[in-house]
C-alpha cells in the first residue's frame, strides 16, 4: 500500500486525486498546491488528504512513496528532480519536459536512484487505441501506408507553451505505440493568431523509416471539436473517433489495387469497397488504468507502460517540430531510436 502526493490541484490534478481516492493501491494521499483554494475544493471531497502549499515540505515525509505532477511544463523538471533525489517515485504529466537533457537528467537520475519514472500518455491505455494496436500488429490494415489526425477545438489556450507542445503529445505517443518506431524527420508550420509568439495553429508532416508517413493537425482555434484519426494501409482502411460515444474504431474493407500494365499505354486500377466492421471495444477509463500501472510497476519494481523512454522520444519529436515551425517549415532530422514494444 502506498502513500501518493499530488502536486497540481487545478484543471488535471483533482482527476488524478479521484483515481488515486478508488485505488486499493494507496491508502495515504497527500496534496500540494501554491493555491490553498485549490486544496480545500479536494478536501470537501478527499477530507482524509493532508494538504501541503510547500512542496519541499511535501516530499520531505519519510513515509511519501511516490510524487504525481500535474503542474504546468515549465515545472515539470524541477519538481520531478527534487522528489527523485528524495527517492520518490515519479509520475509526470504530459509533456515529459521542457528539453532533452531535461529528459536525459531525469531518467539517469531514476535509474541511479532506483526509482519508477513514469509519464502520462493516457490515450496509450484507452480502449480503442489498444484495438488499434492490436489490429495493426495483426496486420488486418496490410502494409501501413500514412496516418491522418485532427485535434482541435476552441481552446483551451495556454500562456506558455505553442498548441504543439499541448496538444500533440496525445497524437505522438499514439503513433508510437502503434507503430513501433519514432520518425526520422519532422516538418512543421503554424501560426499565432491570437498571442504573439505562440503559435495555436499547426500541421505536423512525420516522416518514418518503415515507409509510412503521418499529418496531424492541431488548433486552438476551431468551430468545433475533432479528435478524428484516419490509418490506411495496403488492405484495409480505419478510422477512429474519440469524440463517437459509440463505434469510435471503424474498419473499411476498402482499397485500390494496381496492376502492372500487359502492354504499352494500359493503366488499370481496381477499387474495392466491402464490409464497414466496428470492433467491439472493452468498457474502463484510461486515467483509471494509468494510475494502476504507475502504482502497480511501483510495488512489482518493473517499468511503467509509458516510463521516461517514452516520454523523452515524444519530447524529441516536439522539439524538432518547434524548430521546424519556428523556421518556415524546414525539414528537421530526428536521430533514429527504437521505441520499446
Amino acid at each position: 500500500m502506498l502513500h501518493v502526493g499530488v502536486v497540481g490541484c487545478g484543471y488535471w490534478g483533482p482527476n488524478l486525486v479521484r483515481n488515486l481516492a478508488e485505488n486499493r493501491l494507496c491508502h495515504k494521499l497527500s496534496l500540494c498546491d501554491l493555491d490553498g483554494a485549490k486544496i480545500e475544493r479536494q478536501l470537501l471531497r478527499y477530507p482524509a488528504a493532508k494538504p501541503w502549499t510547500d512542496y519541499e515540505e511535501m516530499i520531505a515525509q519519510s513515509d511519501l512513496d511516490a510524487v504525481m505532477i500535474a503542474t504546468p511544463l515549465s515545472t515539470h523538471f524541477d519538481l520531478a528532480r527534487k522528489a527523485l533525489k528524495r527517492g520518490k517515485h515519479v509520475f509526470v504529466e504530459k509533456p515529459f519536459c521542457a528539453s532533452t537533457e531535461q529528459g536525459l537528467e531525469l531518467i539517469a537520475l531514476a535509474e541511479s536512484k532506483q526509482r519508477c519514472l513514469a509519464v502520462g500518455h493516457t490515450f496509450v491505455f484507452s480502449p480503442p487505441v489498444i484495438k488499434i494496436k492490436e489490429i495493426l500488429d495483426r496486420g488486418e490494415l496490410g502494409k501501413l501506408f500514412y496516418i491522418s489526425s485532427t485535434r482541435v477545438n476552441l481552446g483551451l489556450h495556454q500562456k506558455d507553451v505553442s498548441v504543439i507542445w499541448d496538444l500533440a503529445p496525445h497524437d505522438l505517443s499514439m503513433f508510437l505505440h502503434w507503430l513501433g518506431e519514432a520518425p526520422v524527420e519532422v516538418l512543421a508550420n503554424g501560426k499565432d493568431f491570437v498571442q504573439r509568439g505562440i503559435p495555436d495553429v499547426a500541421f505536423m508532416f512525420l516522416r518514418f523509416a518503415s515507409g509510412a508517413i503521418a499529418h496531424a493537425q492541431f488548433s486552438w482555434l476551431s468551430p468545433s471539436k475533432l479528435r478524428r484519426t484516419t490509418i490506411v494501409g495496403s488492405a484495409k482502411m480505419l478510422v477512429y473517433d474519440d469524440t463517437e460515444h459509440l463505434e469510435q474504431v471503424k474498419i473499411f474493407d476498402k482499397g485500390v489495387n494496381f496492376r502492372d500494365p500487359d502492354t504499352f499505354g494500359e493503366y488499370q486500377l481496381s477499387y474495392r469497397t466491402g464490409d464497414i466492421v466496428s470492433p467491439k471495444l472493452e468498457s474502463f477509463e484510461p486515467l483509471q488504468a494509468e494510475v494502476n500501472d504507475f502504482l502497480s510497476a511501483i510495488l512489482q519494481k518493473r517499468r511503467p507502460r509509458c516510463d521516461g523512454e517514452d516520454g523523452l522520444r515524444v519530447v524529441r519529436i516536439l522539439e524538432a517540430a518547434e524548430k521546424s515551425l519556428m523556421n518556415s517549415g524546414q525539414v528537421e532530422v530526428i536521430g533514429d531510436v527504437k521505441v520499446r514494444v
